[in-house]
């Protein structure tokens, strides 16, 4: 995949039960970009997410990765462009070792035994975890497993990064830790997240779900900014935007 874009067109989504998750929903991030998407519990968030790698199928509307339409047939291929860093980093860590976890993608991907060990050593370094690869993952710190399970994601060489809730459970140095992580990456970032705070350090836009619709899109601050909107879809101007611009 060359384009390292997400497009969503007239997404739409039912649970088994007849629950709406998703109405309509359509948008489009570019290359580079950092977006939030924020919402109260309920607003639809994590079920977008599960239909950009094709997790969930498609019930009407289209998610195109890439350039690729994501169906049933195509899931691999954006699985291949989109790394998806889960709320529980327990989700993604399994193997003995944290360097066996990181490898656990690219060995499963048929990389050589050396290029899989390059991979491992690079995408541990980057996340300043590399000094653990040898330690069992149950062993690590809520901050080192997130860090960890962003490591064997980066392994997999992806151009977009997902993340649900990167800054779920963490105490303030690891979460200073991973937003400083987020901010240093090129990567298409797509984060859905109730943390308002790091959508300030991190993203430049926020998508605002309520229902499984879309009811704002737009630039990070001015979306975070607006008391009124906020508080109409559950949400609050997060303290630091009140600090500057109080009313």
């Amino acid at each position: 995949m060359s384009h390292h874009l997400v497009a969503v067109k007239d997404l739409y989504y039912a649970y088994p039960d007849g629950t709406e998750a998703l109405h309509d929903v359509s948008f489009r991030i570019e290359h580079g970009e950092a977006v939030a998407l924020v919402g109260a519990n309920g607003a639809g968030k994590s079920t977008l997410l599960l239909h950009l790698n094709g997790t969930l199928p498609t019930m009407r509307g289209e998610v195109v990765v890439g350039d690729t339409v994501v169906t049933r047939e195509t899931a691999v291929l954006a699985r291949r462009a989109i790394g998806m860093v889960f709320q529980d980093p327990d989700d993604q860590l399994f193997m003995p070792t944290v360097a066996e976890d990181v490898a656990f993608g690219p060995l499963n991907a048929g990389l050589p035994p050396d290029q899989v060990e390059r991979r491992v050593a690079t995408a541990l370094d980057r996340v300043g975890m590399a000094h653990l690869q040898g330690r069992p993952p149950y062993r690590l710190s809520a901050g080192e497993k997130r860090a960890v399970a962003i490591a064997t994601v980066l392994a997999m060489a992806p151009d977009i990064l997902v993340m649900d809730e990167p800054s779920a459970n963490l105490d303030p140095r690891a979460r200073r830790r991973l937003i400083e992580l987020l901010r240093s990456f090129g990567h298409t970032r797509v984060i859905a997240t109730h943390d308002l705070e790091l959508v300030v350090a991190v993203c430049s836009r926020v998508i605002v779900l309520d229902g499984g619709r879309v009811v704002a899109d737009g630039p990070a601050r001015t979306i975070l900014d607006d008391e009124d909107l906020m508080l109409a879809h559950g949400l609050e101007r997060p303290h630091s935007l009140r600090h500057l611009h109080p009313h």
